[in-house]
């Protein structure tokens, strides 16, 4: 058996990591719809500045979200649209699991 490249599994789990969390996960989401500043974010997230801010840095930094900086503000947008994808899939995953669950309960 071939041994695995655990510097591609680190990057892997770099991402994930970046997005294990639901407000960026919503970012994700809205971001993917078009791009936002950080001022729209933090009331969208219902979060202050700073916390919006952190988010989207760690999203920067795994490189799904790139920013382009306007007079005072700084505006974000989805640099890799396939993670949209992977949003389309978890949301698969739950409802399969949540129709299991329903399924397993009828039967009882």
């Amino acid at each position: 058996m071939e041994k695995p490249d655990t510097g591609k599994y680190a990057l892997h789990a770099k991402i994930l990591k970046a997005l294990a969390h639901p407000t960026r996960l919503f970012l994700v989401d809205a971001l993917g719809k078009k791009e936002h500043c950080v001022c729209e974010l933090t009331e969208m997230v219902g979060a202050d500045t700073s916390t919006v801010s952190r988010h989207l840095s760690l999203l920067k930094n795994a490189g799904i979200v790139g920013i382009e900086k306007r007079g005072t503000n700084v505006y974000y947008a989805l640099k890799i649209p396939c993670a949209l994808n992977f949003l389309r899939c978890s949301r698969e995953v739950m409802e399969a699991s949540l129709a299991e669950q329903i399924k397993a309960i009828r039967k009882q």
